[in-house]
């Protein structure tokens, strides 16, 4: 019983750390210089601003590198102007502590797989439990692209309250930069497409997982009938 349960419990573990760990990808995959260009480009963050091409790829990249590499002052100055007031500071460091807790769920997760893995010695319980994380994670993204499709706005808001205290998340975006630089098309687009890639990635660690596991299983009755004729 106890024995069942641990495996139960071992395989639910590496379930979800195959999901974060696919939603680490995925993410990391959107966050580069080249999709947030283009992707203003399509929402018109130069309008919204008012900045030039230039002043606009200075003010963004400098708060994708205060973002990701740090340190997290989101400080940047354009045309002698602080480009990001007080609060929108405030939020892009809340914003920072969210990336920083995510990045350190990952590294746990993979570290978790890499283990989960050397342990089981690629056994056939091992990758169903990865594949079983796969399939439960693009179920999740399909049911809320499928909401977010009719409500994005709604779906824009449960996210934020999950991770952000209320009023911190909320700009006006005739006086605002930080969502005259990031549009609602921006992130409606890009939340399309990090759905699409993490279905995509859900399908690919499928595959291979269900290969690994028929393997595993093809070992395990290969060592079996080479062992049945010493009985």
């Amino acid at each position: 019983m106890i024995d069942r349960f641990g495996r139960r419990a071992s395989s639910v573990l590496v379930g979800i750390a195959t999901g974060v760990v696919i939603l680490a990808v995925a993410i990391i995959a959107f966050i580069n210089p080249v999709w947030v260009s283009f992707e203003q480009g399509r929402a018109r963050a130069d309008a919204w601003t008012g900045y030039s091409p230039a002043q606009l790829q200075q003010a963004t990249g400098a708060i994708l590198s205060d973002l990701v590499v740090g340190p997290p002052n989101f400080d940047v100055v354009v045309a002698g102007q602080p480009v990001l007031n007080a609060r929108e500071r405030a939020h892009m460091i809340d914003v920072r502590r969210v990336f920083v807790g995510l990045a350190l769920l990952a590294a746990a997760s993979l570290v978790v797989l890499l283990v989960g893995n050397i342990l089981a010695c690629g056994s056939a319980r091992f990758w169903r439990a990865v594949r079983g994380g796969a399939v439960v994670l693009a179920v999740g993204v399909l049911a809320v692209g499928v909401i977010g499709a009719f409500a994005f706005d709604a779906t824009f808001e449960v996210f934020h309250r999950l991770f952000f205290a209320g009023g911190t998340y909320t700009f006006d975006a005739r006086t605002d930069r930080l969502v005259q630089l990031f549009p609602d098309q921006f992130w409606f687009e890009t939340s399309l497409a990090l759905g699409a890639l993490m279905l995509l990635l859900c399908v690919l660690v499928w595959r291979v997982a269900t290969d690994r596991a028929a393997a595993g299983v093809a070992r395990r009755h290969a060592g079996s009938a080479v062992l049945e004729p010493s009985r």
